[in-house]
């Protein structure tokens, strides 16, 4: 074996941004899913109708859909490092060092992308550095890897998949 599993000389694989999406894509699908099957099960409908504000009542499940999308982020996240569509992509969130991130981080991350997720990804590809990381994921510290022979060290070189 090389020096990469002794820690000298170890690599991180940081994900493609075209792996990132799609795991996000593969959890927006699931948890959209699950929001308008808990809406339907609410109010026995999931039509849209003008409200009294001349507001699309649509625009309301923006709220409790962004918290489901934030609950669930930190805790899979959080617990396992992978949320479901992470774990299909071979993709893992960790802090910068490659160990567990702490929950303030995830915490962090998780916001960036229930809330704000088109400021943050445009931001990130602006001020974008070699860790290929969001602005949400700069602030918690964390980055997203490929999870092959995934080292945990100190020593490490990022290298772009």
């Amino acid at each position: 074996m090389s020096n990469e599993r002794n820690g000298s000389d170890s690599k991180i694989i940081l994900a493609k941004w075209i792996d990132r999406f799609l795991a996000w894509l593969i959890d927006f699908v699931i948890i959209s899913s699950l929001s308008t099957m808990i809406i339907f099960l609410s109010f026995g409908s999931i039509y849209y109708e003008f409200d009294d504000a001349g507001l699309w009542a649509e625009n309301i499940q923006y709220i409790p859909a962004s918290i489901l999308f934030f609950v669930y982020w930190i805790i899979l996240e959080y617990k396992t490092g992978q949320t479901i569509g992470k774990k299909i992509l071979n993709l893992k969130v960790v802090d910068i060092k490659g160990g567990k991130p702490k929950l303030t981080g995830i915490i962090l991350s998780s916001f960036g992308k229930s809330f704000l997720l088109p400021i943050d990804v445009i931001l990130g590809w602006i001020l974008t550095n070699e860790k290929r990381q969001r602005v949400f994921n700069k602030l918690g510290d964390t980055i997203i890897v490929k999870i092959k022979d995934f080292p945990e060290t100190t020593d490490l070189k990022y290298v772009k998949d």
